[in-house]
């Protein structure tokens, strides 16, 4: 196990959560507390499971809660693409937040890799 704050993923996980939380103070999400709020915790579940699971002492352990990661970047990615498509996001901030979206479950799946070997 290594110290979570040092891995790359788990930096741009809580980057993009700051980022998420700085968008959706604004605009019309702002007022969609329902769909907001799941953004929300869909993003700070990406980082807060990577912390968790290379924290828990245990390889299987710590897959377990990377694969959660994973789950928590697609619910995010499909979150992210209903509000765009409800005009909540312009289509910078949409492209921004999926690309992230997508690097990270990459970079989750290469993490997951690893530590199955």
């Amino acid at each position: 196990m290594s110290n979570f704050k040092d891995l790359r993923v788990w930096q741009r996980s809580k980057d993009l959560t700051v980022k998420i939380y700085k968008i959706s103070n604004k605009g019309n999400i702002s007022k969609d507390f329902g769909l907001r709020d799941q953004i929300r915790r869909s993003a700070v579940s990406i980082a807060s499971n990577i912390a968790e699971g290379d924290e828990s002492g245990s390889n299987k352990l710590g897959i377990r809660f990377f694969n959660i990661s994973k789950g928590s970047s697609a619910e995010l990615y499909t979150q992210i693409l209903i509000a765009w498509e409800i005009g909540y996001l312009n289509s910078e901030d949409k492209d921004y937040l999926l690309e992230e979206c997508m690097a990270i479950s990459g970079m989750l799946q290469k993490l997951i890799d690893v530590r199955k070997n």
